[in-house]
């Protein structure tokens, strides 16, 4: 392993330099490079500071456990001018029998020896490691951050989600990467709960719970949710995730890791636990107020005022984030979708809301897709997995 790889550019603009990223001074600048990138770009919403220096932190994100990960940035005249991650998860490749190397968290200036830099020093890894492809942006779970934004560079990113400029593509195509698979995403209006579509949700609900073979979780503030319903939460995501693309079954630590990230943002009126008989999760949905706002203004950082923001946006807000949404593979299609989304219409309602936004989507998931069909809804934005044979 070098810590540094040198690309020399026949250019005036001066000779590329790709470094590994080694001390806590470079993942710094590594994390924070999109906001230096995108300091003018009133679209781009950055992620939250402290959970992307954990994510490359060996001690604190449980997916080493069956990853190997590397991040590169790349100077010119020291000046910072990109950056990529590169993810070897065993786990995924045992899964889907390939030989994959995942590149993650990947940003450039518009400069096509940048960009051939820093993948170069992906794909260089990937054979070293026997891998015959490299694809992404992936995260080294399905709850990372995935897919490049193809369309809706007009739109606002969410905090769950990568923004990216559009030149980003030329360059990938470029450099000998294709479409693999796409997500897009859906930007909701609610329905107003006396209005038509909302009696008709609630009609649909109330028809599945009049049957007593499913119920409501009893919670009404946020100390009732426990540690199992956070584990049943994961496990159903597990159950019903587990055919979509690249996902990998999360293990327990992971578990305790995301649910300690999003659980300060979950109300009950947003978080809706269907259990069966057995007290068993069956379904859920979630969603979070927007955090987009507030994450802008504070660059992603939670201190030491950017926490204020962040209340602010959870006590008032017009737009949701839906964060994840669920039923059991072997209980689709009996209408349980229709009792979660009539509870985060309620809850929605309740507080003001006016608009719900998803999270990506893969667009060969129909059974998700369909069930915006109750909405007036837009697909405004779509994001791409590409991926490029060695």
């Amino acid at each position: 392993m070098t810590d540094q790889t040198c690309v020399q550019a026949a250019s005036a603009a001066g000779t590329i330099v790709i470094q590994e990223v080694t001390t806590k001074e470079m993942l710094r600048r590594f994390v924070d490079f999109p906001n230096v990138l995108y300091r003018d770009v009133e679209q781009f919403v950055p992620a939250f500071y402290g959970d992307d220096l954990e994510d490359w932190n060996r001690d604190k994100n449980p997916a080493f456990q069956y990853c190997e990960a590397k991040n590169f940035i790349a100077l010119r005249d020291g000046e910072m001018v990109g950056r990529i991650g590169a993810i070897l998860s065993h786990k995924a490749n045992k899964t889907w029998e390939t030989k994959r190397m995942r590149f993650s968290q990947v940003d450039f200036i518009d400069d096509a020896e940048v960009s051939a830099a820093l993948f170069g020093a992906v794909e260089r890894w990937a054979k070293e490691k026997g891998c015959d492809q490299v694809h992404g942006p992936l995260g080294f779970c399905d709850m990372d951050r995935e897919g490049m934004l193809v369309e809706g560079f007009d739109r606002n990113s969410m905090f769950i989600t990568y923004y990216n400029h559009s030149y980003y593509n030329d360059h990938l195509a470029a450099l000998g990467y294709e479409k693999d698979t796409d997500w897009v995403e859906n930007l909701i209006e609610l329905p107003a709960v006396d209005s038509q579509a909302g009696i008709r949700i609630q009609k649909l609900a109330q028809r599945v719970l009049k049957s007593g073979a499913y119920h409501k979780a009893p919670i009404t503030k946020k100390s009732q949710i426990t540690a199992k319903h956070i584990e049943q939460v994961f496990h159903l995501v597990n159950k019903a995730y587990a055919p979509l693309y690249g996902v990998v079954e999360l293990n327990e630590d992971q578990i305790k890791k995301y649910a300690k990230k999003f659980l300060p943002l979950i109300s009950p009126d947003l978080l809706c636990l269907l259990m069966d008989e057995k007290e068993e999760l069956v379904a859920f949905g979630v969603c979070a107020p927007s955090m987009a706002k507030a994450l802008k203004r504070s660059r992603g950082r939670l201190f030491p005022f950017g926490w204020i923001g962040v209340l602010k946006a959870l006590k008032k807000n017009d737009t949701l984030d839906l964060l994840l949404i669920a039923v059991d593979p072997q209980l689709q299609g009996k209408g349980l979708n229709a009792v979660v989304m009539d509870h985060i219409l309620q809850g929605a309602n309740k507080l003001g809301v006016k608009k719900v936004e998803t999270g990506p989507t893969l667009e060969t998931n129909i059974k998700v897709q369909s069930q915006w069909k109750f909405f007036e809804h837009e697909q405004h934005k779509r994001r791409r997995c590409y991926i490029k044979n060695l």
